[in-house]
C-alpha cells in the first residue's frame, strides 16, 4: 500500500509536466487554421462568457485555451486529480466536484470564479453523453451569469480516436486542424423550461452545423 501511494504521489507530480511536454511537441507540428481567431481572441480577452465544446475534442480544446481565464470543473475522484494537476499546470483554475461527490459546492465556487472575471468552460454533451447532444448544464449556467454562450468546434484531417463513449480525438503529428467558433448568445435569466429547451436546441443545431462545416473542410463527414 505504501508503495502504491508513493508511485500515485510521483505520477501526481510528473503527469503535468510531462503532457505539458508532450501536447506542446505534438500541436507545434500540426497545421492550424482558425478563421475566427479575431473573434475568439476578443473573446478570450472581453466581459465573461460561457465557452462550450464537444467532449470529443477536448485534447486540442486544453491546448488552445491555455493560460486563459477558462474555469472548468473536474471530477473529485482520484483519477480526477490527475486531470486537476494537468490543467492547473496548464494555467487553467480547476474547481472540483461532480454529480455525486460535493457538485452543488463546486457550482457555487465555479459560478464565483465566473463571476469575478473569468470564463466557463462546460463539456456540451457532458461527462457520459449522449454524444453531440447538448445537455441543459450550459444553458443554465449561462442564463443564471447572464453572460453569453460561445460554441468551439475542431476537425483534424489526420488523428487517433479512443474506444471512449465518445471516441475521443486526439490528432496525429504533422496533422491540419480546422478551428471553428459560433455566434454568441445570451440565455435571458427569466425564461422558462420551454424557453430553455429552445435555447437548448439552437445552441445543438449550431454546434452540429459547426461540426459537419468543420470535418467537411477537412474532407471527412465525421469522427
Amino acid at each position: 500500500m505504501k508503495k502504491k501511494n508513493l508511485l500515485y504521489r510521483f505520477t501526481l507530480w510528473v503527469s503535468p509536466w510531462l503532457y505539458g511536454l508532450l501536447s506542446r511537441l505534438l500541436f507545434a507540428t500540426c497545421r492550424v487554421e482558425n478563421p475566427d481567431r479575431d473573434f475568439y481572441t476578443r473573446m478570450i480577452k472581453g466581459p465573461p462568457c460561457v465557452f462550450t465544446f464537444w467532449h470529443y475534442s477536448i485534447f486540442y480544446v486544453v491546448h488552445l485555451s491555455r493560460g486563459s481565464r477558462w474555469v472548468p470543473m473536474v471530477s473529485a475522484s482520484a483519477d480526477g486529480e490527475y486531470v486537476a494537476r494537468i490543467l492547473e499546470g496548464l494555467g487553467y483554475r480547476v474547481v472540483r466536484g461532480s454529480r455525486g461527490r460535493g457538485g452543488v459546492r463546486a457550482l457555487r465556487q465555479m459560478l464565483k470564479l465566473i463571476g469575478d472575471d473569468g470564463n466557463g468552460a462546460v463539456v456540451a454533451d457532458g461527462s457520459q453523453g449522449p454524444p453531440l447532444e447538448v445537455q441543459g448544464g450550459v444553458i443554465l449556467m449561462a442564463a443564471h451569469l447572464g453572460v453569453p454562450v460561445v460554441p468551439i468546434v475542431w476537425a483534424a484531417d489526420r488523428y487517433w480516436t479512443f474506444s471512449s463513449w465518445d471516441r475521443t480525438v486526439l490528432p496525429k503529428p504533422f496533422s491540419r486542424i480546422l478551428v471553428r467558433c459560433g455566434k454568441p448568445f445570451t440565455v435571458p435569466k427569466e425564461a422558462g423550461r420551454e424557453e430553455f429547451e429552445q435555447y437548448r436546441q439552437r445552441l445543438e443545431k449550431e454546434m452540429l452545423d459547426l461540426y459537419r462545416e468543420a470535418w467537411a473542410a477537412v474532407g471527412r463527414e465525421g469522427h
